[in-house]
């Protein structure tokens, strides 16, 4: 099974970027409590990272290609913006979860709308970081149930 993961504008700034939101977690240590927890359920791991939408897009459509067998996803900013995001995630038709980091609920009212959330499996918010491992670990175990 290989996952990929995408975060999108300004998840690089994980550690320095509003730490009373995010924290003090950087986007590499992110990265690598991903890869560890990858490993423990014998999975493989890719993790991307843009501030670019097409960037974004361009590497959801590669996964298709890739014969990636699931996604897990912090559109960031574009959550709330990015139609493009949504329609790439239905044409690639791979199993998607959403992930936040903080709960985008409970922010300002512009952040409640989520586009991408329509072509979604599941959406894990407010988690923090630990979101991710638990994407990722419903991921797998969707795979093992078909």
């Amino acid at each position: 099974m290989h996952i990929l993961v995408i975060n999108g504008p300004n998840m690089n700034l994980l550690g320095v970027r509003q730490p009373e939101i995010y924290g003090r977690t950087t986007y590499e240590e992110l990265t690598a409590m991903i890869q560890d927890e990858a490993k423990r359920l014998g999975v493989k791991v890719s993790c991307f990272q843009s501030n670019h939408e097409g960037d974004l897009i361009d590497v959801i459509q590669q996964a298709y290609y890739d014969k990636m067998d699931g996604i897990i996803i912090n559109p960031a900013a574009y959550t709330h913006t990015s139609v493009a995001l949504l329609d790439a995630v239905k044409a690639v038709g791979i199993p998607t979860v959403e992930v936040h980091v903080s709960d985008p609920d409970t922010r300002e009212d512009f952040r409640h709308v989520s586009y991408i959330r329509a072509a979604c499996v599941a959406t894990i918010r407010g988690h923090g970081l630990d979101g991710y491992l638990e994407a990722l670990r419903l991921l797998v175990s969707r795979e093992k149930k078909e």
